[in-house]
């Protein structure tokens, strides 16, 4: 038997693919208005949050704060929440997940970290200088040597995924590394997705999320706000959210000082 016809008669397949996921981040769950709270922004966008898979990062919960995994699921669930992992937390915390059936997630990139060669001495950098210029015997002069020429500017370019026809009801499209522009409509109960920018050359009637993976400079263009809901690196705002001057207008949607602002587009 060929390695092609045991492949295609095996009983199943394994693939890799990409998902929007929702990161609740939880520092207080014993606060009793908390189910309270999200069941009330859960109803701005009932289709939005129904059956939607959740990830729980308890990385701002305070240590020694115990945590009931079946419960909270359980409380997430009769909201139309599913819980399906856990990002960061403690070792324990995560043996804890691991038993009510949760994933435990790989944490997400953050900013880069500057390393110092001092750290854990107890010497400020400063004081390091200081120390290397004041040894009894300092090394020779080295001759002076000509400045290095400054290097040209690099532009990194996304790539972009460009859509030419209406995106209908029910369908997703991603834009994977890169900006999505769709030159046409897009319908009620359709989601674009990008990790860079979203440009719609029509009706935004849909949902549209921006910068997926983290990309706060990420915005939304459409030529007319209807969408149900938007969002930027995860800041979201929903219809009921948008005031009425912005709708059916042309705008642009971008963070700023970690808030979602919607500006119309004055030509």
């Amino acid at each position: 038997m060929s390695t092609q016809v045991a492949y295609r008669d095996a009983p199943f397949q394994l693939r890799g693919a990409n998902f929007t996921m929702m990161v609740l981040r939880v520092s207080d769950p014993r606060n009793p208005n908390f189910f309270p709270v999200l069941s009330g922004k859960i109803a701005q966008a009932p289709n939005f949050f129904r059956n939607a898979p959740v990830v729980l990062d308890l990385d701002d919960l305070p240590a020694g704060v115990p945590f009931d995994f079946d419960n909270f699921t359980g409380l997430l669930r009769n909201l139309g929440m599913i819980a399906i992992g856990l990002q960061g937390g403690t070792p324990e915390q995560q043996q804890a997940a691991l038993k009510a059936g949760l994933a435990v997630l790989p944490q997400a990139k953050g900013k880069a970290e500057t390393f110092d060669p001092l750290a854990g001495t107890g010497r400020s950098p400063a004081q390091g200088v200081h120390n290397i210029q004041a040894q009894p015997e300092p090394p020779a002069p080295v001759p002076a040597t000509p400045a290095p020429a400054p290097q040209p500017e690099v532009i990194v370019q996304r790539t972009t995924m460009i859509v030419t026809e209406p995106v209908r009801s029910g369908r997703q499209l991603y834009a994977a590394g890169g900006d999505l522009v769709v030159v046409g409509p897009v319908s009620p109960g359709a989601e674009l997705v990008a990790d860079g920018s979203i440009h719609v050359y029509g009706a935004l009637r849909g949902r549209a999320l921006a910068g997926v993976s983290g990309d706060q400079t990420a915005r939304i263009f459409c030529q007319s706000l209807e969408a149900e809901l938007v969002s930027i690196a995860g800041l979201y705002r929903v219809s009921d959210d948008m005031d009425k001057d912005i709708r059916r207008r042309q705008v642009q949607i971008y963070l700023d000082n970690g808030y979602l602002h919607i500006d119309p587009v004055t030509v």
